[in-house]
């Protein structure tokens, strides 16, 4: 008998807050991680958006930059393809937007896909190929952007085959890290801005780990979401 006064209360307490409100509260959760999704990804996009303008531009040539007038195409091809994904795929995270527009999430998905797939060979491709000084990459971050970026590539990859075979458990769960792989450069930014605040220029070595890790926390963070999802 009490547990029933007790469900009849609840219910009446569920009941007496406006559908307007409960759907505003619902709206405003919905919208969280897409919003720091695209936070996240604010500085690795004005970075460069600022690079893709001092390319067109003629900025001033100094032995950083000097790969990029070299050969552009590979880094502002890089730099297009994976802010889409990452600004474009945090909407994806938003499950109320994607049940009322189901067509919108398939049609995105489908840029999504190209535009990491994109990102993440050409980002190999500028690891392989662009020349760096030791102090810019060693053989850690070398090694580093090597297996991150191929397994960004393979996530994508078995994505796009699990949803090609109607295994939508398996397509979101790629596809979440492959995103996580993508949004390291995010995270690194986050990380990396304060760190150098407060400690000044850090050695290659540290600046390697670091990277690393930013990859590492953010795999972390996606294999928590899958498997919450899968527990619900």
């Amino acid at each position: 008998m009490n547990n029933t006064n007790k469900l009849i209360t609840t219910t009446q307490s569920t009941a007496s807050v406006p559908i307007s409100k409960r759907t505003t509260s619902s709206t405003r959760a919905d919208w969280l991680v897409p919003t720091a999704l695209i936070v996240l990804s604010f500085i690795p996009f004005a970075a460069g958006a600022i690079r893709v303008v001092g390319l067109a531009s003629g900025a001033e040539i100094t032995p950083e930059n000097a790969r990029f007038f070299a050969v552009p195409l590979p880094v502002v091809i890089h730099i297009l393809s994976a802010s889409l994904f990452c600004i474009l795929g945090a909407f994806q995270f938003a499950p109320g937007f994607r049940r009322r527009r189901p067509g919108w999430h398939r049609r995105a998905g489908r840029l999504l896909v190209l535009c990491g797939l994109v990102a993440g060979l050409s980002g190999l491709w500028m690891t392989q190929f662009y020349p760096l000084s030791p102090h810019l990459q060693g053989d850690l971050l070398y090694g580093f952007r090597i297996l991150f970026g191929s397994a960004m590539v393979l996530s994508i990859a078995l994505g796009l085959a699990a949803i090609r075979r109607r295994d939508i458990t398996q397509h979101r769960a790629w596809i979440i890290r492959g995103y996580a792989i993508g949004q390291g450069a995010g995270t690194q930014a986050l990380v990396g801005l304060p760190w150098f605040l407060i400690a000044g220029k850090s050695s290659e070595l540290n600046n390697a780990l670091m990277m690393g890790a930013c990859w590492v926390v953010n795999l972390a963070v996606a294999e928590w979401i899958i498997r919450r999802n899968r527990g619900r």
